[in-house]
């Protein structure tokens, strides 16, 4: 199965995404008619591109041919969070004020729960994920997931996932590439927190792609591997490999 992310369109087709109205939701849809029985799904990713926290951009993405438009990021990119974190001067685009999520947060956040969607927090801090998925609880989403939690600029403690865990939320291992010096140490700290939150509330993914980076299903092989070898079973790695993100997509 594959998602596309709305951020990687806005990149490539400013122009013709502004113009057309292109999501990864309509792109999906092509793609699947291009090859029969490949399932793909497309998001939406709240930066500025796209409006920021703009309920009418995710209401639009539910309209596209097909209906296979399932994912909202929060931003990304262009997240409060993941701006200072960087320490860049340039706009961005905020969920929450003063510990309270924003009004234009919530009205996001109630398109995705009437459309049964699945709201992924993106590049928040770790507190304002929590915040996230606590209004996503009280508002009736039933799809949560916490965005690549342990990456940067999200640093989530393990305490926080497994809290992130009890409300609901798959928490997701993004292994990226196995080819650098870094790789061995962020699959051992994966491993531990894996193990202490529990695979039945795990996601995996590659976020990779990029350029001078594996292709992702490589990486992503390469990234299962190295949790097998940490003494995860061939079952654990299928369920946060496999039923776990089927279940995110509402194919089980």
């Amino acid at each position: 199965m594959v998602i596309l992310d709305v951020s990687i369109v806005n990149v490539a087709l400013p122009s013709i995404a502004a113009d057309l109205g292109f999501t990864p939701a309509s792109l999906a849809f092509l793609a699947r008619k291009e090859a029969p029985g490949l399932e793909v799904f497309g998001g939406i990713d709240l930066n500025l591109t796209v409006g920021g926290m703009n309920p009418a951009a995710v209401e639009h993405m539910t309209r596209m041919t097909g209906g296979w438009g399932r994912f909202v990021w929060m931003s990304t990119f262009d997240a409060e969070n993941q701006v200072r974190y960087s320490k860049e001067n340039r706009p961005f685009v905020s969920v929450s004020r003063s510990g309270q999520l924003l009004p234009e947060t919530k009205a996001v956040i109630a398109v995705i729960a009437r459309h049964g969607l699945v709201l992924a927090t993106g590049h928040v801090s770790a507190a304002e994920a929590l915040l996230l998925l606590r209004e996503g609880r009280q508002q009736g989403v039933a799809r949560l997931v916490v965005t690549h939690a342990m990456n940067a600029p999200i640093l989530m403690e393990v305490p926080q996932m497994q809290e992130a865990a009890r409300l609901g939320a798959f928490i997701e291992f993004a292994g990226s590439t196995m080819a650098n010096a870094s790789a061995a140490a962020r699959v051992d700290r994966f491993a531990d927190a894996i193990r202490k939150v529990g695979p039945q509330y795990c996601i995996l993914s590659s976020d990779l792609g990029q350029e001078g980076n594996p292709v992702p299903p490589d990486g992503f092989a390469d990234f299962l591997i190295a949790l097998r070898a940490k003494g995860f079973s061939e079952q654990d790695i299928d369920t946060m490999a496999k039923t776990n993100p089927a279940r995110l997509l509402g194919l089980q």
